[in-house]
């Protein structure tokens, strides 16, 4: 630093806060050690400041109080509530709800400043309030749906489980050396009964969005799942998955680490599984990632929640090559709960308090539990072969399909007619035992399939050969 000759900084020292890489100006604290430059001109005094001890982030403090011991389990859980609360978040279409709220403030504070009575147009502005508020919330269009289910302040797995049980144990890692913060998972016990927890668990704020990677599960996560999953099929518990994700995590690391592998495991094994199992929603559900610990007896949705195999705007990005078309594409993807149960995907919808789980989280999770353990009783009573035939035909009947039917030419359009011609060649009748015949051309693969020379299905078939034999 330049200084004019004679000019001294003593009398206005400057102090340098090094801390974090932050270079501040501050005062010199009382009691700090300073060299002094009363006997130079021109010197130039510096303050480091020594970077104090990291906070300490091990789930059990320093030291045990007294009243920490009665309820010592808690302190295992990272899970603190926040020590400021959220700031409201307003959503676009939230707007003319948001404009009545400020009018009905404007008025009130003009009837205190001016004493006059407008106790009924207050009154006309509440009712008028309520019932625009009433029709909003309960005319939402599929992309309004997906803000809500995406809202940041909506109640996450954490919430809904401290909220539902009466006791409650986190279960960390996939013994294999990692351990997801993405999905969290746990044995809590609800009506004297032990359940297995499983859930995609969002942040509150960036930070902890970070630490949760915003519920993307890396492989680790599945695998975890996975392990307890057959650690409650081995002890007898029921399990209970909670679907909030955007999808899985789709970073090199992971793919290079067995993402596919790992949800596909786990598809397979949630059907071998000799406990109930039931799955709820409770905000977004985005593809193979959703699908991963969904495979269950039962389906529920909130009533705010979404069900995808591509996001809105991926899928808008695909086929009309702008995100601006995500509306149009929310429509067409049937994405909301009630969409989903007319598919005969989702079992029941549960509903939420008006305006979205935000506004009352407590009401929200009695809700889920209610709708939880009614369906749990039904399946409790069913024996383990009934269980698992239940779960197999609950997916063997999603989506229609027939065969051998003859298509208008409107919907061929789209089909590219093929270039060599095709040889017309005599097909060999291959007779089978007890009327059972298939056509068979030169190429050596059957092109119909005949019984007493009907067309019939290839499942037909094959159970009237199987009778034949």
């Amino acid at each position: 630093m330049d200084c004019a000759p004679g000019a001294s900084l003593s009398a206005a020292r400057v102090g340098l806060n090094f801390q974090h890489g932050d270079f501040r100006s501050a005062r010199p604290r009382s009691g700090s050690s300073i060299a002094s430059s009363s006997g130079r001109s021109g010197a130039l005094v510096v303050q480091s400041k020594k970077k104090g001890p990291e906070e300490w982030s091990y789930p059990w403090p320093k030291k045990i109080t007294k009243d920490m011991q009665k309820d010592a389990l808690n302190l295992l859980c990272r899970y603190k509530p926040l020590p400021v609360k959220p700031k409201p978040v307003t959503l676009p279409f939230e707007k003319p709800i948001i404009d009545l709220e400020a009018r009905i403030e404007e008025v009130r504070d003009l009837a205190n400043k001016t004493g006059v009575d407008f106790s009924g147009q207050i009154e006309e502005l509440e009712q008028k309030y309520h019932q625009v508020r009433q029709d909003l919330y309960k005319n939402l269009t599929p992309v309004q749906r997906l803000n809500l289910a995406r809202h940041p302040n909506r109640p996450t797995f954490y919430d809904h489980v401290l909220n539902m049980t009466d006791k409650w144990l986190e279960l960390h890692g996939d013994r294999a050396g990692h351990d997801d913060a993405a999905i969290v998972t746990g044995i809590g016990k609800m009506e004297g009964m032990s359940f297995m927890f499983i859930g995609h668990q969002k942040g509150r704020n960036t930070k902890e969005n970070l630490y949760r990677n915003f519920a993307m599960p890396q492989p680790w996560g599945y695998r975890k799942a996975l392990r307890m999953m057959k650690h409650a099929a081995h002890h007898g518990f029921p399990i209970l998955t909670f679907v909030d994700t955007p999808g899985a995590y789709a970073g090199l690391e992971a793919e290079e680490t067995g993402q596919g592998e790992a949800i596909a495991m786990n598809l397979r094994e949630m059907f071998g599984l000799k406990v109930p199992i039931i799955t709820t929603v409770i905000g977004e559900g985005g593809s193979g990632g959703a699908l991963a610990i969904g495979c269950g007896n039962k389906m529920l949705m909130m009533e705010n929640s979404v069900y995808y195999v591509a996001s809105p705007e991926a899928c808008a990005a695909i086929l009309w090559k702008s995100a601006e078309a995500a509306p149009k594409a929310a429509d067409a993807l049937k994405i909301t709960p009630t969409d989903l149960k007319e598919l005969k995907i989702v079992d029941e919808i549960i509903p939420e308090p008006l305006g979205g789980a935000q506004y009352d989280p407590e009401t929200a999770s009695k809700n889920i539990k209610k709708v939880l353990l009614r369906h749990m009783e039904d399946l409790l009573k069913m024996d383990t072969q009934s269980l698992l035939k239940q779960r197999h035909n609950k997916y063997r009947s999603i989506g229609e399909f027939e065969e051998f039917a003859n298509l208008d030419s409107s919907e061929k359009r789209s089909m590219k007619p093929r270039d060599a011609p095709v040889p017309e060649e005599p097909a060999e009748e291959l007779l089978l035992p007890d009327g059972l015949s298939t056509s068979k051309p030169a190429n050596g693969f059957p092109s119909s399939l005949r019984v007493d020379g009907v067309p019939v299905s290839s499942v037909e078939y094959a159970s009237a050969k199987e009778r034949a034999v």
